[in-house]
Parts: C-alpha cells; sequence; structure tokens
C-alpha cells in the first residue's frame, strides 16, 4: 500500500509500529452467525426448489429449527470452547490453530494449477523492443534475461532491506491500521510435504549463510546465488547480473559434456502425499541430499531463467466467435502460462517456494508462490515495488557479462538419486503435463470501461459492480445460479487472513433473474442491481470486521468431538451447509480459468458472458434517463 507511496517523512511510522495494538479477530455471537447463514440461504433453497427439489418455504423453516436446535444445545458447548481456544492463543484462534492446516495444508492436491499464486511483471522498456516482441530460439539464454533477472533480484532484495529496517509504512485503510505480519512470511520461507498435512519452514536467522542467497534454476539444474554480501550489504546489480551469467556459462559446460540434470524438482509439482513419500526417500539416499533441500528452504528466494519464450496461445477453434477476441492478449495469456505452471511441462520450478520469480528469453517475468503464507495481495505489493524502477543501464555498464570473469560467489545444488526415484521423477513429469493440460487459464482486458466510471457514472463500488458481472455471466453460462467465493481481508486484526464474502444473495438473485427477464424494465433491473450491491458491501463491510459466519461455523465444526458430543449436528450434515458455502480506472482484467476435461465449462464462453454482462450493466445506467414511462392501460 505505502511501499511505493510512503506518506511525508515527518507522518511515516516503522512498519510494525501498530502491531502490539492491533485488536483480536474477535468470536462473533452465535446467534449473529446463524442469522447471517440462515440468511444466505434464500437463493439456494430458491433454486432447489425451482429445480424440482424441496419447497423453499419449508426447507428454510426446517433450517431455522436445525439453526435453534445447535443454538440451544450443542451449539453453546462448542461456543465456549472457541472462546477458551482463542484466549490460549498468542494472536486469534483461526490463524494460530487452524488456518493453514484446514486451508492449505491439508489440501492433498498438487500446488500448481490448485493452490499457488501468480502475478504478471509488465515488461520493462530498457530491455530492446526487438528482443521484447521476438520469440527467441528454444534453448538459448540471453545477455538481457539476465540483466532484467539480476535487476529484479536486486529490488527484491532492497525491498527486504527495507522492511528489516521498517522502513515500509504500515498499510490501512479508513477503519484502521491493517496487520503486517504477512510481508515476514515471504522471504526464506518453504513449504514442506508430509503425510496428510505439510509444514511450513521458518526464516534461518540472519547469520545463515543460506539466508543471503537466492536459488536458481535454469534448465533442471540448481544453484545458489549470493545476493547479500556477508557484512549485509546488497550486491549491486552488476554484481548479480556477473554471477548469473556465471550460472549460465557453467550449465552450457555441463551440456557440452552431455551432462543431464536430475530434475528432482518436478516431485514438488506431485500430489502431496507422493511428494512426501518421496521427498523422504530423497533424503535417505545421500546427506547431498538433505543440504540441498537446506539450501532450497532457507534461500531468499526462486530464480528461474527459462530457455524459452512461449509463443502467444491462441483461443481453440471451438471457442464461441464475438467481439470478445479483441478484449484477448494471446501473448498475455503465454505469459500466464509460463508464470503459473512453468509452460506446458512444470519444469525448472520449485513450487513449494512461498516466492519465485520467473524471466523468460525476451525478457517477460513473472512472479508465483505458494499460497499458505500468506495472501495474494501481499506480493502484489512487493511486485509492485520491484517493478516501479526500470533497469538502470548506469548501474550495469557496457561490457556484456556473459563472457566477464568469474566472482565465485556461488554454488551447484546437486542431487543424488537411483533408479527408483528417476521412475518417480518420470511419472510426475507425465502427471504434471497431463494436471497442466487440463487448466485452461485465459485473461479478458475489458477496456470499454472501467473503475472511474462505474464510481463517477453508475455511482457503484467497482469491487460490488464486477462480482454482480461475474454473477450474471455464470447465470447466463451455466442456467443456475452458484455460491461465489470472494475474500475479505480481515487485516484489521492481529495475524488477521481472509473472510468470507458470500456474493450470491437474494438481491443477485433477483438482479440476474430480471436481467435474463425479457419483460423487466430497465428501471427495474437498475433498481434490482443497485440494491444487490448495497448488499454486498454491506456484508463486505461485516466481513472485513469479523462479523462473517464462514469462519466462525468452520472453527466450530472443526472443534466437534464425535467421541464426547454425540451425532453431527444438523445444520453441519445439512448438503446446502457446503453448497452455500478486480478493476482499473479504464480497464478491468480477469484472470478466468476452467478445467478442459469438464464438459459444461468453456474460459472462453465465460468470457463471452463476461464481456456480455459488462456492456448490459452499463446500458442500465446510460439508457435509464432515456426510457419512456409505460403506458397504464
Amino acid at each position: 500500500m505505502f511501499a511505493l507511496h510512503p506518506p511525508r517523512r515527518s507522518d511515516r511510522l516503522p512498519t510494525f509500529h501498530h502491531q502490539r495494538s492491533l485488536p483480536r479477530l474477535p468470536v462473533p455471537p452465535l446467534r449473529a452467525s446463524l442469522d447471517r447463514y440462515l440468511k444466505s440461504l434464500d437463493p439456494v433453497l430458491e433454486q432447489n426448489e425451482e429445480t424440482g427439489g424441496e419447497k423453499k418455504d419449508a426447507a428454510l423453516r426446517a433450517r431455522e429449527e436445525w439453526a435453534q436446535e445447535f443454538e440451544n444445545g450443542l451449539g453453546k458447548a462448542l461456543q465456549q470452547r472457541l472462546i477458551d481456544l482463542d484466549r490460549a492463543s498468542p494472536n486469534n484462534w483461526l490463524n494460530d490453530n487452524f488456518w493453514l492446516k484446514k486451508a492449505y495444508h491439508e489440501w492433498r492436491a498438487p500446488l500448481p494449477v490448485n493452490s499457488n499464486w501468480w502475478l504478471l511483471f509488465h515488461d520493462d522498456p530498457n530491455v530492446p523492443e526487438d528482443l521484447r516482441r521476438s520469440i527467441p530460439s528454444s534453448g538459448d539464454i540471453t545477455e538481457w534475461q539476465v540483466r532484467r533477472a539480476a535487476w529484479l533480484v536486486r529490488r527484491l532484495v532492497d525491498f527486504k532491506e527495507k522492511l528489516e529496517r521498517q522502513e515500509i509504512h504500515p498499510d490501512s485503510s479508513r477503519t484502521g491500521p491493517f496487520c503486517m505480519y504477512q510481508y515476514t512470511r515471504l522471504f526464506n520461507m518453504c513449504r514442506l510435504p508430509g503425510y496428510g498435512c505439510d509444514l511450513n519452514t521458518e526464516p534461518p536467522k540472519a547469520s545463515s549463510p543460506n539466508a543471503r542467497k537466492i536459488i536458481v534454476f535454469v534448465k533442471d539444474w540448481i544453484y545458489s546465488v549470493e545476493v547479500i554480501e556477508k557484512d549485509g550489504t546488497p550486491v549491486p546489480p552488476a554484481g548479480i547480473e556477473r554471477r548469473l551469467a556465471e550460472v549460465v556459462k557453467d550449465v552450457r559446460e555441463r551440456e557440452a559434456r552431455g551432462e543431464r540434470p536430475a530434475q528432482v524438482n518436478i516431485l514438488s509439482a506431485d500430489e502431496r502425499d507422493l511428494w512426501a513419500k518421496n521427498r523422504e526417500y530423497l533424503l535417505t539416499l545421500s546427506p547431498t541430499n538433505r543440504s540441498t533441500t537446506t539450501v532450497i528452504q532457507e534461500s531468499l528466494f526462486a530464480l528461474s531463467l527459462d530457455a524459452h519464450t512461449l509463443a502467444p496461445r491462441d483461443q481453440p477453434s471451438s471457442a464461441p466467435t464475438s467481439s470478445t477476441t479483441k478484449l484477448t492478449r494471446p501473448d498475455v495469456d503465454a505469459q500466464v502460462y509460463n508464470t503459473a505452471f512453468g509452460g506446458p511441462s512444470g519444469l525448472n520450478r520449485w513450487f513449494d517456494k512461498a516466492l519465485s520469480v520467473m524471466v523468460e528469453s525476451n525478457g517477460r517475468a513473472g512472479m508465483m508462490g505458494e499460497h499458505s503464507p500468506c495472501d495474494a495481495l501481499i506480493p502484489s505489493i512487493i511486485v509492485d515495488y520491484a517493478i516501479a524502477e526500470h533497469m538502470d543501464k548506469a548501474q550495469f555498464g557496457e561490457h556484456n557479462n556473459l563472457e566477464v570473469g568469474s566472482t565465485k560467489a556461488w554454488d551447484k545444488l546437486e542431487w543424488v538419486v537411483d533408479e527408483k526415484l528417476e521412475g518417480e521423477i518420470e511419472r510426475a513429469k507425465k502427471d504434471a503435463k497431463k494436471l497442466i493440460a487440463d487448466s485452461e487459464p485465459s485473461q479478458l482486458w475489458f477496456g470499454e470501461y472501467g473503475a472511474e466510471w462505474m464510481k463517477a457514472v453508475a455511482k457503484c463500488s467497482p469491487d460490488a459492480y464486477i462480482q454482480m458481472a461475474l454473477q450474471l455471466a455464470w447465470y447466463r453460462d451455466q442456467g443456475y445460479m452458484t455460491a461465489t467465493y470472494e475474500t475479505a481481508s480481515t487485516r484489521l486484526f492481529a495475524h488477521g487472513r481472509t473472510e468470507v464474502i458470500r456474493t450470491l444473495s437474494a438481491d443477485s438473485s433477483r438482479w440476474v433473474k430480471a436481467m435474463c427477464d425479457p419483460s423487466a424494465s430497465v428501471a427495474t433491473r437498475k433498481t434490482l442491481l443497485l440494491d444487490a450491491i448495497t448488499a454486498h458491501n454491506a456484508y463486505t463491510r461485516d466481513a472485513s470486521v469479523g462479523k462473517g459466519c464462514d469462519r466462525h461455523l468452520a472453527g466450530l465444526r472443526w472443534l466437534y468431538r464425535p467421541d464426547v458430543d454425540g451425532p453431527v449436528p444438523k445444520i453441519f450434515e445439512d448438503p446446502m451447509f457446503s453448497k452455500s458455502n478486480l478493476a482499473g480506472p479504464q480497464l478491468v482484467k480477469f484472470g478466468i480459468e476452467s478445467k478442459v476435461s469438464c464438459p459444461t465449462t468453456s474460459t472462453y464462453r465465460f468470457k463471452a458472458h463476461v464481456t456480455e454482462s459488462l456492456r448490459a450493466m452499463r446500458e442500465l445506467f446510460e439508457g435509464a434517463e432515456e426510457e419512456q414511462p409505460r403506458s397504464k392501460l
């Protein structure tokens, strides 16, 4: 928030100035959470009735009875358990006890596609335009690629140094200051696979040699490179560039000798229990493997120098032909594919690392990371800082750094593998390719209007407006309503993470149906849209201040003990319990992904429906005054 645009010096505060005074995440009153939950069921139960299910009124009455029974019975005991747990927790009942396990670490699905966040960097204009617009030969690592990588590494190290000196002014909103703890959970962090549940490492001591290094992937070979000197001084950009150039030179020499990398890194893209089993076996083969994994885990972050630039990804021939084609960026879709997944193969990555930067051979770059340590807003702020300043040629000089002499501030990281592990690596490579091939990510860059118009003309919150557009697009695409997960940040509280905003509401449902009803007037549609946006804004505000229902009810469910508490409360067994469960000034960017294997979804068809929805919503405000009153005859 303030990393790039801090207040004037006299108003600046140390980064963690507010940490000790932040309030605790509250345990909401049980009745309030039950009422909010029951209210959210309205559109779900209505749709259930419309598709041949139980009558809505009868279904709602039954759930009101279950809620009352829970409140007067077991719910009382579970609420007191939660209060006791909160009082025994250093920061809050949720993050200290449940959140990492339940939201991330117990999930056994592979990290790419399913969990890891990713961010794209805009191009650096100081990379020659002819290279930026080209697709260098596959297998090439280019000089400008190395230079841009060195610059980005130095910018990230600068941010970390500012953080450690507490020079980043604390984030805040009009409501109050935000918790800054998540900023400490990106550098020198890594996820470890485990049976049934994973773990996160803790950052090493600043005196540890590994704390001053990054790990570098080039064609699946791994190196460690010092980017901070022993005295704590960051290595200048030219020095980082020389060290990276020497790594690239070493890779070329190894290729010339006919060596092949072990590609152990692809195992980090595997199903988590399989990765846990193979990692344990890997560590038993040789102390070398423990040494390598330790450097990976403790390093500042990962850098992948990719020996390719992915070609633009055109939409499939089965995609609908519409005016959305001009809103699609095939080059950006290729960048997404490489940044999020490592291209079609998933190679040259360590998906467990909390922060990874990848640079393609034409200088195109992005960032990806394991999601559990922090929410994606935090790395996006760090990225803004990293790319705010373009490469300064004066800090590099004119010589070709791919041909300089050795500084040897880097090391090869080796693996010892056997035939069994090689077989697992080959299987994991096939599984990763299959997983990635089933993902259909694409960007929609809608530039016909953006947040400025939404605020100035529609007089609406851009977030709520866009959420309504997605509700309408989904209904037009699938023919039914669906519960939608949007996060509200709870960083107003110490170690707060997120709460659920239930975008599907009775108000949003009424508006979507009116938009699909030819007999509904523009005035009616506009009124219902404004009602839905008002309801969404109110829910967002409540969720941000700890008044949501999802995290609270989940906490009560996690504290339930069948050996002590008897049968599962009906409210938790109810299928409806789980079933119910971004804009610039002139441009709205959507990242959309669906599964190729799912016969009912299409990324490109959904993009068309999003575009149609945004256009239809604009007409409600620009045409409302021109509509003539209807005759009352």
